[in-house]
Order: structure tokens, then sequence, then C-alpha cells
């Protein structure tokens, strides 16, 4: 079945878009057609930016708890449509049904909640001599997602903005844009006023560039790649606006001669390989002591024996198609390019995998031997790609791990626990996990050095939608 969304959500209410064009949304299994969206043009765009500056006044003097009490009939409204929101981004993505559930839905849904609950906390106003400094909602935020996690990328955005007093123009990725016509569906049902919440659809060219340097969108917050977001950078220094980017990352996982390696080799391969490798967190190096590379590689390959590929929506598949044939190509291009410049393939490869004759798949595949001047331990594959690379010692394994341009996240194992800090603390990036801890959804997330600008999440992530304010009283 083909879903045909025709209209804008702008100023509260569906509209017909200005932009007579339209674009297919392609499922990641077999490449189909599953729907046809709308692509606006930047009469769209100036409407909806119009809508939202003319809701900021009253939505930002809105009292907090009324806030807080329409974000939380909108996190209800999701929740009822979980098993839709999944389905919806399984078939998009190609996340396999088992993990949508959790990673695609409920979780993206949860955030809300956390907002709720931390938003109260936070003070506004703080005195400092004979000053009293206020924090105030930051104006109109164009919320501009990616497609590898677009409910989670979505809800993050605007959860914070909304809880903050901020309004929004939202752009989804052309790639996996369904599930953001559910949210706006649920905006409305929940009630929030006319222009608080805008949904504009399109190309990079036709909506976000238009978005970018509109003279009235006050802060731009996005989630893409790390050329997307040096353009986006760009093109907002036009009109000075804020900022936030969450970009690309080649996190290493690094593994301490003293490590549980059975432990850490089990969680680092699934981290790497979740959502078949289209993870920006994703550490996609396995740093290893020589002394124990044979060892490690004998067990990344059963775990990467135990993967099943197939249909995204059948519940034994743990791992999914990549979500277009051009991301396919690009994968497949590194891995071609990794043995060209000598990597020693483990597992996997270049070729379609034998039991998916069709569909954009590619082998999980595992290179040993690579060294940090090649380009698949330099750039991020964002497939189902994981670098092994061995170090000398700890300074060594530090040494490897900042070698790159990124520094979003990462792991580090060892028994010695305080061990592991030290080397998690010399590690360029913003967050470290250590010893396969879990994630932390009320943390500030968000990277070092070419993966990005600002945090979202938690309360630093509120933070970042207020303008700060100082009042000099005689």
């Amino acid at each position: 079945m083909v879903v045909v969304r025709d209209e804008l959500y702008v100023a509260g209410r569906w509209r017909r878009p200005h932009g007579q064009d339209e674009l297919l949304v392609h499922g990641a299994a077999n490449g189909a057609v599953i729907g046809i969206i709308p692509d606006a043009d930047a009469v769209d765009v100036d409407d909806a930016v119009e809508a939202a500056k003319q809701a900021f006044p009253a939505w930002s003097t809105t009292p907090l708890h009324e806030r807080l009490e329409l974000i939380r009939h909108l996190e209800e409204a999701l929740t009822a449509r979980i098993d839709e929101l999944a389905r919806t981004i399984t078939t998009e993505v190609g996340t396999p049904v088992r993990v949508s559930r959790l990673l695609q839905a409920e979780a993206p849904c949860r955030s809300l909640a956390h907002y709720r609950a931390l938003l109260p906390e936070l003070s506004l106003e703080e005195k400092i001599g004979s000053s009293v400094v206020v924090r105030e909602p930051l104006g109109v935020v164009a919320c501009i997602t990616a497609w590898n996690y677009p409910l989670q990328q979505l809800l993050g955005k605007i959860g914070a903005a909304l809880a903050t007093g901020c309004t929004t123009v939202v752009k989804p990725s052309e790639v996996a844009p369904l599930s953001a016509f559910t949210v706006a569906e649920a905006v409305d049902e929940a009630g929030f006023p006319a222009g608080v919440f805008n949904l504009v659809t399109g190309t990079a060219e036709s909506v976000g560039e238009p978005l970018v340097v509109h003279p009235d969108v006050d802060m731009v917050h996005v989630t893409g790649s790390t050329r997307a977001g040096r353009r986006i950078g760009a093109l907002a220094a036009g009109t000075i606006k804020r900022l936030a980017l969450e970009l690309g990352g080649k996190s290493a996982n690094v593994i301490l001669d003293d490590a549980d390696l059975a432990q850490a080799v089990k969680v680092g391969v699934a981290n790497c390989f979740t959502n078949s490798g289209q993870t920006c967190t994703a550490w996609t190096r396995m740093l290893v002591p020589h002394g124990r590379l044979a060892e490690v590689e004998e067990l990344v390959k059963a775990r990467v024996a135990g993967y099943r590929l197939g249909d995204p929506l059948d519940p034994a598949t743990n791992m999914g198609p990549l979500v277009s044939q051009r991301q396919q190509e690009a994968v497949r291009g590194f891995i071609r390019g990794a043995l060209d410049e000598g990597a020693r393939l483990v597992a996997g490869g270049p070729e379609q995998p034998e039991e998916t004759a069709a569909g954009y798949f590619v082998k999980p595949t595992v290179f040993s031997d690579v060294t940090p001047g090649m380009t698949i331990a330099q750039e991020e594959v964002f497939g189902p790609v994981l670098a092994i690379m061995p170090f000398d010692d700890d300074d060594d394994a530090i040494r490897i791990a900042n070698s790159t341009i990124y520094g979003l996240a990462g792991g580090v194992w060892s028994q010695d626990t305080e061990r592991a800090g030290r080397v998690a603390r010399r590690i360029r990036a913003g967050q470290i996990d250590i010893n396969g801890s879990f994630f932390n959804a009320q943390a500030p997330f968000g990277g070092f050095k070419q993966s990005g600008i600002g945090r979202e999440l938690g309360i630093h992530g509120l933070l970042e939608f207020y303008e700060l304010k100082s009042l000099q009283y005689a």
C-alpha cells in the first residue's frame, strides 16, 4: 500500500503546498514505492516560519505547566501509535521490527517524559552581583532531521524546543519522512496552539536551505552528516543564527589487555551493526592489543555468523537492509576500497548476500590489520562494516582513537575501572561507555571536533534553546 501525504501542517491546519512537485518514498527491503509526499518550496517555508514567528510571543509566555501538559498529551497520542510508528520506520529505514519498537518508537516517546520531568528543576534566573541573569526562549527553531532514527531525532528536538517556549518548523529527511506526519497528527490531536509546530517536507535544496537562510529563523537544530553540517554552517553564517549540529562519527571501541574479551567483543559487534551500521555513534573501530588480535578475530567471526539478514518485518530477522540503493552502493564502495588499500577481510564482503537476492542489503563485514591512515579508519561508512585495529599500549590506543576528524562516541573496556576511566578521559569524544554501560537519555549527547556543535537531551539539551539576558539594577 502506498501512503499518500499531499498536505503540509502549517499554522495549526493541514493545507495544500504551494510547491507542486512530489517526492517518492521507497521501502528499504525491496525499493518499492511506499509513500508520496510534497516537495514544498520557499513560499511554503516562508508561510511556516511566519506562522511560527506569530505564535512565539504567546507560546513563550505560556505558563510552564500548561506547555508541559500539552507535551504530555503529545506523548500519550504517540504512545497509542507505537506499533504503527515502529512498522512505518521499519519499512522506510530497514530496522528489524524486533528492534524498531524499542529503539525507533518507544525510546523516542520517552524522551518527552524526560523533558517534562527535568524542566521544572531548571532555574531560569540567577543573581550575579547587581545583575539578575535570566534565560528566555530563543525563538523560532528550524528542526532538520536525518533518516536513520527519524522519530528519535524529531522528538528530541521539538520536545526540548516546545517545552522551553520556542516554536518550530520541522523538515524531516525525504528518505524517511512518514513518521513526521504521524507526529503532526498527534500535535494536532494534543491541542497545541496554531503555529507552534509546523511541518514542511522537501529536499535540502527546496526546503532545507531556504529554512537555514531565513532571516526569521533564530536557531537551526540539525542531525545529519558532517558534510551537511559544513554546508548548513556556511549558510547560517549569513544571518548569524544559533546552531546545534549533531553530525558524523567514527567511534573507537578500545579493548584494553585486561578486558573481558568475550563480553567486549559481543557488545562491540552489536553496537557496530545495530540498524545495519546506520548509526552515527556506532563503534566502527575495534581497537585491540596486538597480542590478542587473533583471539578477537575468532570471537568477532563467531558473532557475525549469528546475523540473519532478511525482511525487516520478519521477527526472525536481526539485520535488515540499508535505507537505499545509493547507501548500499556507497558502503560497498568503502568495502572495495578497504580491500584495495590492503585491509584483511575477516568476514563479509561487497557481494550481494546469498540469502537476499533483492533489496539494499550488505553483508556484515569485518576487516583486520586496519591502520589509522586507511580510508575505512578515517571516514564514516554508515553501514555494517567493522575495522579491527591493533595497538601497542594505552597511549597508542588513545592516539589511534583520537586520529580522526570525529569525536562523537566510543567505548573502553578494562577490569580495572579506574584505568578505563583514565583512558576514557583522554579520548576526545562526547560520550564514552565504560565496560558496556547503557545509554543515558538524560545525559548530554553531542560531539567534539567535526562531530558537531552543542548538546541534545537532558538539562544540557534544554539549555540550548534559551538566550541569556542580564538585568542590571541600580
